[in-house]
């Protein structure tokens, strides 16, 4: 049985939903697929989420079924004012998982913001004014959980989606210069903490792309354990063939076949993200 043939009703859904960005400044190494398949999960079991492609690519878009002549109002119009980020919302195949989708002019937000004064808060600004008209109108979607998908650089869109995020969580893919990319990682988020954002911190680190037949995935899993202990998730994202088949489908990979290895560590992390969060809550 599909896991959402039945998915259960959250009805203590916090009002305040937990606002993460993904990224790492590496492309390649999951990013894209994990918020795609994490969301997925979640939504699952009853967390409703919402995604905002900022990502010039789209390729979250894509591989949630959105054809591009469908993405109407994209964050590219939010981020601009043009449009708030309730009215670009849409749905997609997965019940309880909404998107503000992107689009290549993402690529131009530098150049059309270069004299706004809030140009790295515009999408802080939009996700206030939606926590906002949610709260005030019952007709407009409440999350549990709202991911934004960072391109893979650190740039405007990054800053705006490291200003407008409480969190980080950092996919890292089991490769050989895996510490070195995420040591300059962590210390952008440094800096952005430093100076523009004093409340973010790290959600954690996934390693994705695990291979168990090769030595190096597992060098490089005790390498980032025993550098950031605590930080990195207990779940290892396998390497997958039909996860990887997936997303020229448009279909996150739980759609897509749900019982593939991918799809349940997919599923086991999402459990393992909400017994974090549930934690930090109670701390």
């Amino acid at each position: 049985m599909s896991p959402f043939e039945s998915p259960p009703h959250n009805a203590a859904a916090p009002p305040a939903p937990r606002v993460m960005c993904l990224a790492n400044q590496k492309g390649g190494v999951g990013k894209t697929t994990t918020a795609i398949n994490l969301g997925t999960a979640l939504a699952a079991i009853g967390e409703p989420v919402l995604l905002i492609d900022l990502d010039p690519q789209g390729n979250a878009s894509t591989g949630l079924g959105i054809d591009r002549a469908d993405r109407k109002l994209t964050s590219f119009d939010v981020l601009l004012g043009d449009a708030t980020l309730a009215e670009a919302v849409c749905e997609t195949a997965v019940p309880g998982f909404h998107l503000v989708p992107a689009s290549m002019d993402l690529l131009g937000v530098e150049v059309e913001l270069s004299d706004n004064e809030r140009r790295i808060h515009r999408l802080a600004d939009a996700l206030a004014d939606y926590q906002a008209t949610s709260m005030a109108d019952s007709a407009v979607s409440r999350f549990s959980y709202i991911f934004i998908d960072c391109p893979p650089s650190l740039n405007m869109l990054t800053l705006n989606a490291m200003v407008a995020a409480q969190s980080v969580l950092v996919p890292l893919q089991c490769e050989f210069f895996a510490l070195e990319g995420l040591s300059q990682l962590l210390s952008t988020i440094e800096q952005v903490k430093g100076s523009l954002n004093p409340a973010l911190d790290i959600q954690g680190i996934v390693l994705t792309m695990f291979d168990a037949r090769n030595n190096l995935s597992s060098q490089v899993d005790a390498d980032v354990r025993s550098h950031f202990d605590g930080l990195v998730y207990d779940t290892v994202i396998p390497r997958n063939v039909r996860v990887s088949e997936a997303p020229s489908f448009g279909k996150p990979a739980l759609l897509y076949d749900h019982k593939c290895s991918g799809s349940l560590a997919y599923m086991q992390l999402a459990g393992e993200l909400v017994r974090r969060e549930r934690a930090r809550q109670a701390a």
